[in-house]
């Protein structure tokens, strides 16, 4: 089964460009599934759902054949995985006097609704029902936050809850009449660790080798500019880029004055994007003189944008992370493409705890951080050196004791 996320800056038109491929994976035979993971549903309106007399919610609804539709709903899969956990929180604040209204809002974790979302996906893709599920995600900044998440849970539970839990449960007595507030029972500890089983399903079905993430950009420099970071930060979690889709490009035929100006600055950009996306396919969508709406107008889109490509077809390579072994060193390496691009080499930072390696990409626009486990033949060796250089961070590793090469020169440092 074939996974394919489209996401970019708000604004770009992922929508109707994720909308196409579906509608053109579906005519080819494939039977399709398309749904959207962003809060601002727009999937509805791109199929012109109420003209087919649809209504298209949290369930796969039919709108041409092969090809179904589903604007997730949530909440059911909140309340289903949040629920003991809720009711956990509610209570506290119970006790010390929260206005139950108050109480409801606050129990709702920012960015719940994406994060549900993604479990919704996890449990469509697992049904077996599709051959090709494309999603339209949130916009940049909330997917990489969203991709994130599994793996940063994951040290909270092999660190902190296997303590904590044994900690409430010797200790739950003399802890609720200490504190005055009730302690979490099982039954909340159990819904913590569901919820990270299924949001490391989650990652494991996006970043194995059927999935792949597609970013659509238009020819703007700030545009641009994200989707070269988005780029660099998939890849740090994990995450293929199989592509990117240059949408609204002005047609140089014709073209008056003013807009001629237009198609020389987006001309200009573009030679940016093929430079600063080398090795990716970059496809070009024209700017059209009316919106594309319906399945008809979004297929012929979508075999106009990849024009005789195949737009399912699975990435290739070893994807962003490979380990090479050699004789005196072994060597792990992350791809960062375009890192170079907008990112100073001293503003990517290297840590180590136990049998984790910490990344962190640095700047003036944030930082993102990976907590990379290490194979069991890593763990044990000890980090020589480390370095930035074509688009890669490799990290050397060496026997904790030190090595030395065929000159009996010591490789503790790189």
């Amino acid at each position: 089964m074939r996974i394919l996320l489209f996401t970019g800056k708000g604004g770009v038109g992922k929508s109707t460009v994720a909308a196409g491929t579906a509608a053109l994976a579906a005519a080819s035979g494939q039977r399709t599934l398309v749904l959207s993971t962003d809060a601002a549903h727009s999937l509805a309106d791109a199929y012109d759902a109420a003209a087919l007399g649809l209504t298209i919610g949290s369930e796969p609804t039919e709108v041409s054949p092969r090809l179904f539709v589903s604007q997730i709903d949530a909440q059911q899969r909140f309340e289903q995985s949040w629920a003991d956990i809720q009711r956990y929180l509610l209570s506290v604040l119970d006790v010390i006097g929260v206005d139950p209204v108050a109480a409801e809002e606050l129990t709702v974790v920012p960015g719940a609704e994406e994060v549900f979302a993604l479990l919704e996906l996890r449990q469509r893709a697992r049904s077996g029902e599709w051959d090709v599920i494309i999603v339209d995600c949130a916009p940049t900044a909330e997917t990489l936050r969203l991709l994130a998440l599994p793996e940063a849970l994951g040290w909270y539970m092999q660190r902190v809850l296997p303590l904590q839990r044994r900690i409430v449960k010797a200790l739950k007595p003399v802890l609720t009449r200490t504190a005055g507030v009730p302690m979490p029972g099982d039954s909340v500890f159990d819904a913590v660790v569901r919820l990270h089983e299924e949001l490391q399903d989650v990652r494991a079905l996006l970043s194995g080798p059927d999935a792949s993430v597609r970013l659509v950009l238009t020819p703007e420099r700030v545009v641009l500019a994200e989707a070269r970071r988005s780029w660099t930060t998939l890849s740090l979690y994990g995450y293929r880029v199989d592509g990117v889709v240059a949408n609204r490009v002005f047609p140089a035929e014709g073209a008056d004055a003013w807009r001629a100006g237009w198609v020389a600055a987006q001309d200009a950009v573009l030679a940016d994007v093929d430079a600063s996306f080398a090795g990716l396919p970059v496809w070009r969508s024209v700017y059209r003189t009316q919106e594309p709406v319906g399945v008809p107008g979004l297929t012929a889109l979508a075999g106009e944008v990849y024009a005789g490509d195949d737009p399912l077809a699975t990435p290739t390579g070893e994807g962003p992370f490979r380990v090479v072994r050699g004789s005196t060193a072994t060597v792990l390496r992350l791809a960062l493409p375009g890192v170079d691009d907008w990112l100073d080499k001293d503003q990517v930072h290297l840590g180590r705890n136990g049998d984790e390696l910490v990344v962190t990409l640095g700047s003036a626009l944030g930082s993102y951080r990976r907590l990379l486990t290490l194979p069991a033949g890593l763990a044990r060796l000890r980090v020589a050196g480390a370095r930035v250089e074509d688009g890669e961070l490799q990290v050397r590793f060496v026997d904790p004791e030190g090595t030395r090469d065929r000159q009996g020169r010591s490789e503790e440092r790189q």
